[in-house]
């Protein structure tokens, strides 16, 4: 039996090491590109400056001790209550990752990328960038979140040129800007909060100007953590009548005589991947068109550090947060006319930027992708999207739905592409109570797929340069 996962981010490297063991009857083998292996785009491509969401005592990948990430780092009780840098977590995952594979038989690690894959006989063929393949009898899809896509009303030229910013962080695009350049920056997120702070660490003077839909920025958290609350008969008749109306209602009230309301929203947390799969989809729709922008801004929020800087950067007045919507921007000599609407009005105004960056956050959207797998997948008819464009389909097993809404046994998906079946898997304790799940239903069925026929047709010979 052999299991492939393919995306080493931090759903796959966490499954993989869960999956870690001394039997050899059953092979797992983690594909992932070599730069961000085991950490993922969200830890590995990440600067000094960046900090975790998340206090540090609640950041264990291991779903049976959140702890373990603050053990590593031997803190104290100040340190777990605290917001450390991306960077030492993105370490942390390495790490664990390599001591699975050291006491490991069945563990292999490939860094390459999967580009696509075929259906053979009743199991898969993987195909890798270097044009190499190789059977395997289930596959797990752990592609993390999906590249940006283009920018709506972005010019031809200017999207080819070094004043437009698509990905932050790549390349060190953010070195480039001079630190009295006017900035444009598209979202308003967390992502919009990581430029700034990169922006800010390079002791950026010029005007920063960030924009988005409703021109929400994200909250904080507060420096200590809160006390836990229980939520009141009205929250949980709202959640077991799956109401979006009501549940907006009853959480507005609560926050007003409770201490503090990211204490309500905190208690939540473990009630709303229920509540949004008992949605209907004209209440998931609504939800998005409602209240999703608000509930994001109050879910995911920064840390207080974060929150300092953001207020501070826009008391002096160096960074504006409008409601507004970019129309089109263009190439001009030395920057780029960018043509907005303010939300609520009809006029249009042209505005002169020395850059923009695209800073839109999270992208699961299958139908729209450049992801070269996930285009595969989608065009092959194995996978099939979300109609909130939200990610992928798939059971309550998480095996995937295929173009026709028929599962494709032993096809596999865990990590953000959920969010259209989950809603909220984006953050770690989601994030690895998500593949313990996946990995007890993996481990539940291997001692009968092994002795199963369809096993003995598939192609046991590896065609890579290294083997297994």
């Amino acid at each position: 039996m052999r299991i492939t996962i393919i995306g080493a981010g931090f759903s796959g490297s966490t499954l993989a090491t869960l999956l870690a063991s001394e039997d050899e009857t059953t092979e797992v083998c983690l594909v992932g590109v070599e730069d961000t292996f085991a950490r993922g785009v969200a830890y590995g491509e990440t600067r000094p400056e960046h900090v975790l969401n998340v206090r540090a005592g609640h950041l264990g990948a291991d779903p049976d001790n959140p702890a373990e990430f603050a053990d590593w780092l031997n803190l104290g009780r100040q340190g777990r209550e605290g917001f450390l840098p991306r960077l030492a977590y993105g370490e942390y995952l390495i790490d664990r990752l390599q001591k699975a594979k050291d006491r490991a038989n069945n563990l292999t690690l490939l860094r390459q990328e999967a580009i696509a894959i075929n259906r053979l006989g009743d199991g898969f063929r993987v195909h890798l960038e270097d044009g190499s393949y190789f059977a395997s009898d289930r596959v797990v899809l752990a592609l993390g979140a999906l590249p940006p896509q283009r920018l709506i009303g972005i010019g031809p030229r200017l999207a080819r040129h070094p004043r437009y910013i698509a990905w932050p962080w790549q390349d060190d695009a953010l070195g480039q800007i001079d630190s009295q350049a006017r900035v444009l920056i598209i979202g308003t997120g967390l992502t919009m909060a990581d430029v700034a702070a990169s922006l800010a660490r390079r002791n950026h003077r010029g005007e920063i100007v960030a924009i988005s839909r409703h021109g929400l920025l994200p909250q904080s958290h507060t420096p200590a953590p809160g006390a836990p609350i229980e939520l009141p008969p009205s929250v949980h008749q709202a959640l077991r009548k799956h109401d979006v109306r009501q549940l907006v209602d009853a959480i507005r009230s609560l926050s007003h005589v409770v201490p503090d309301w990211r204490s309500a929203v905190d208690a939540l947390r473990p009630h709303t991947q229920t509540f949004w799969r008992g949605l209907s989809a004209q209440e998931r729709a609504r939800f998005l068109r409602h209240v999703r922008s608000y509930w994001e801004v109050v879910r995911h929020r920064v840390a207080p550090e974060v929150g300092e800087l953001l207020e501070g950067l826009q008391v002096s007045g160096q960074l504006k947060v409008r409601a507004a919507r970019l129309l089109r921007a263009g190439l001009r000599a030395n920057g780029a006319d960018a043509l907005i609407r303010e939300r609520g009005k009809e006029q249009n105004r042209v505005e002169q930027y020395d850059y923009v960056i695209r800073a839109t956050g999270l992208d699961t959207d299958i139908l729209r992708t450049t992801h070269p797998l996930a285009s595969h997948l989608r065009e092959a008819g194995l996978i099939s999207a979300d109609a909130q464009g939200l990610g992928v389909n798939v059971t309550d097993d998480l095996e995937v739905l295929d173009q026709h809404g028929s599962r494709i046994p032993d096809l596999y998906c865990v990590g953000p592409l959920l969010r259209g079946h989950l809603w909220e898997i984006t953050a770690v304790p989601e994030l690895r109570t998500a593949a313990k799940t996946l990995s007890q239903r993996l481990r539940s069925s291997d001692s009968s797929a092994t002795t199963n026929v369809r096993a003995r047709t598939l192609e046991r010979e590896l065609v890579l340069s290294r083997g297994f």
